[in-house]
């Protein structure tokens, strides 16, 4: 299973054999806190949340 992850600046990378898509959501207030719904089929994977500079619209 190869996985590769790179940050570096003005690039990102990720890339893995086993990715079944990409999700995009506005995080909203939670109580004192903050949460992002996604579907329950994700339940129990392996999720990366990627913070942006800015919202898109």
């Amino acid at each position: 299973m190869a996985r590769i992850i790179e940050l570096k600046k003005e690039d990102l990378i990720l890339k893995d054999g086993e990715i079944e898509g990409f999700l995009e959501r506005v995080v909203t207030p939670f109580g004192t806190s903050a949460k992002a719904d996604i579907p329950r089929k994700y339940i129990g994977k392996r999720v990366y949340v990627i913070i942006t500079k800015s919202l898109v619209d």
